[in-house]
């Protein structure tokens, strides 16, 4: 290790804001929405950038720079730009990177909104997007057209827990000149890192598991620094910039990633080997069981699961409903990444509105069900799901 380089656990401790004259050991919270300057000269300077400083907290502030330097960090990345929400971080980097005319490759297993974005919104602008299923990844260079900007992946995949080869996502994109945008959000940065394998951005949901306690929303997309200055410069006048006192959250929260994310990963392969021998559970995936169809390939490139399961109750969409309407501790919610077991039913809920061959497509039954496994001692999270199949 580079000895100016410190482990994974103590940059996301140290890296903090510059001390104030208070001499404070906690970051203090920086709401203001502006900042003053000493005269003409620096305010002129500093709005052509030839000096650098926060000028306004849509641009930058020190909460939502120590967050976002955290991040970088963490990722490998050069640059990154934080947003209120998971949402605002997808849409503003592509409608950043994309004009109209573009096409973009998908992988067909993604979050409802975003499969959104791809057919409802971005035609409207002439930009085109195909999917690629996620077993056959030797056809996406059929799908690759004279107009394609870049490929785009969710790994692990929501909700599907399915895992792509990061490696191989990159070197069709170099083969093809094609940038290669990877959804982190699942993994988080403890467990894996995309720009290692060769992405050029990675996005978070930092909603999830990076703040871990179901509080407050935010996003963040890292990578290149070039590219980053783009989504800086849309983002600076268009305005899906973090709130300060969110950042302050999310920053405290990626001190303990490492030691929650630990935990998460350790109940959520206890209780995925829990469902797979249960008589009535179709099937279960989760990415660190042998069971997995890209078990070898999360191995490769995983330090642990994750912390979600997905699973098929057995009877479709009524005993799954029965399923559901049964569990008692654990939540019923749509949320992921808590400290608290949440149980949800992506058909009926993140999903409802995706067409059933795009469902089907991304693996997607209406028996399925996602389980986002907390905090809470393990056997009871087991015992509640087991009440609930009985």
């Amino acid at each position: 290790m580079n000895k100016n380089k410190k482990h994974f656990e103590t940059e996301a401790i140290r890296t903090q804001s510059e001390t104030t004259q208070f001499s404070e050991h906690s970051v203090p919270l920086y709401l203001t929405s502006g900042f003053v300057f000493d005269d003409a000269e620096e305010m002129r300077a500093s709005f052509a950038e030839e000096k650098q400083r926060d000028l306004y907290s849509r641009y930058s502030n020190p909460n939502v720079n120590e967050f976002v330097d955290k991040v970088c960090l963490m990722e490998g990345a050069e640059a990154g730009f934080a947003f209120a929400s998971g949402m605002a971080a997808v849409f503003s980097t592509f409608a950043t990177l994309l004009d109209a005319g573009d096409h973009v490759v998908s992988c067909s297993s993604v979050f409802g909104a975003t499969h959104g974005l791809f057919t409802k919104y971005f035609p409207k602008w002439n930009i085109e997007c195909s999917y690629f299923n996620i077993n056959e990844v030797e056809k996406i260079e059929s799908l690759i057209k004279p107009n394609t900007k870049c490929i785009y992946a969710e790994t692990p995949t929501n909700p599907g827990v399915d895992v792509l080869d990061l490696e191989a996502l990159s070197a069709i994109c170099k083969k093809h000149n094609l940038l290669l945008v990877i959804d982190n959000c699942f993994a988080t940065p403890y467990l894996q890192n995309p720009i290692k394998f060769g992405a050029d951005l990675v996005i978070h949901s930092a909603t999830k598991l990076m703040d871990g306690q179901g509080r407050v929303l935010g996003g963040v997309t890292v990578g290149k620094e070039e590219l980053i200055r783009e989504i800086y410069l849309f983002s600076r006048l268009t305005g899906p910039s973090m709130s300060p006192f969110n950042a302050w959250v999310l920053s405290k929260s990626l001190e303990t990633l490492a030691v929650r994310v630990d935990r998460h990963c350790e109940n959520a392969l206890k209780l995925a080997t829990y469902l797979e021998s249960h008589p009535k559970v179709k099937w279960v995936k989760y990415p660190f069981l042998k069971s997995h169809p890209q078990y070898e390939v999360a191995k490769k490139q995983m330090k642990l699961g994750g912390n979600i399961v997905a699973f098929e109750v057995k009877g479709g969409i009524e005993e799954g409903r029965k399923f559901i309407d049964a569990i008692k501790m654990c939540s019923l919610s749509a949320n992921l990444g808590d400290t608290r077991t949440i149980v949800t039913h992506p058909a009926s809920t993140t999903h409802a509105k995706v067409e059933p061959e795009v469902k089907a497509a991304a693996g997607i039954s209406d028996g399925m069900v996602r389980v986002s496994v907390g905090l809470e001692h393990v056997n009871d999270v087991i015992e509640d799901l087991k009440q609930a199949l009985g």
